[in-house]
């Protein structure tokens, strides 16, 4: 019996370090931008404060704190992008987002990888490109077109394999295994040849921060949450 229960022991002795590694991340606290970087500070627009559509213009978004819980907010657009000081690998994001109407921004795994955000409310599923909601752009367009109204929340869940090196040559592409929109599957097992244009860097790396495109139209983000994959 002794034997038996050693290994046993053992095994269960590891479980709390691989939970650890796989523990979720939540890089937005509902209160400040604490554990959050510029492009460029001086040109920021971001706050942490709730919104909503402006009744007296669908495509500006209106401050509207009396709301409860703050969110990353960009209100007027333009600007510059956000990003967090934490760097990830790969990874599965959740996270929630809303734009008004005719708004463009965009989700950069790794600061590198865009999955496009814009208001597509409508389009028709195979009038779809690489620039409308849900795109892996300069990659592939969304299989079909599951966007919300302009003004709702709307949830990504992104599944993510960061690019892979031997010292300094790749040995993998980055890859999206999954991207759902709204609960719906968009794409999957998406190999990215290269970087986006747009992103931080122009490079490929092991590892990279979330961030946010901030220099186009008005974005809010909430629920945003990074489990990383050991």
């Amino acid at each position: 019996m002794r034997l038996l229960v050693l290994p046993i022991a053992i095994a269960f002795a590891f479980v709390p370090a691989i939970a650890a590694d796989n523990k979720p991340v939540e890089p937005f606290n509902g209160k400040d931008l604490k554990g959050w970087k510029f492009k460029d500070e001086k040109k920021s627009k971001w706050s942490a404060v709730a919104v909503v559509v402006c009744p007296k213009n669908d495509k500006d978004f209106l401050e509207a704190p009396e709301r409860g819980a703050a969110f990353l907010s960009n209100t007027k657009g333009g600007g510059t992008d956000i990003y967090t000081e934490e760097k990830f690998g790969d990874l599965t994001l959740e996270l929630e987002f809303m734009v008004p109407k005719g708004s463009n921004s965009g989700i950069y795994l790794m600061g590198e990888y865009e999955v496009q955000i814009l208001d597509s409310f409508g389009k028709a599923d195979d009038k779809l490109t690489q620039g409308d909601l849900g795109a892996l752009y300069s990659a592939a367009a969304p299989k079909k077109n599951f966007a919300k109204k302009p003004g709702e929340w709307q949830k990504f869940v992104i599944s993510f394999q960061a690019p892979k090196f031997e010292g300094e040559k790749k040995t993998a592409n980055a890859k999206f295994l999954s991207v759902s929109l709204n609960g719906e599957e968009i794409h999957k097992n998406v190999e990215m040849m290269k970087v986006t244009p747009g992103g931080l860097t122009g490079k490929e790396a092991a590892t990279g921060p979330l961030m946010f495109q901030g220099d186009h139209g008005p974005v809010a983000f909430r629920n945003i949450k990074i489990t990383p994959k050991k």
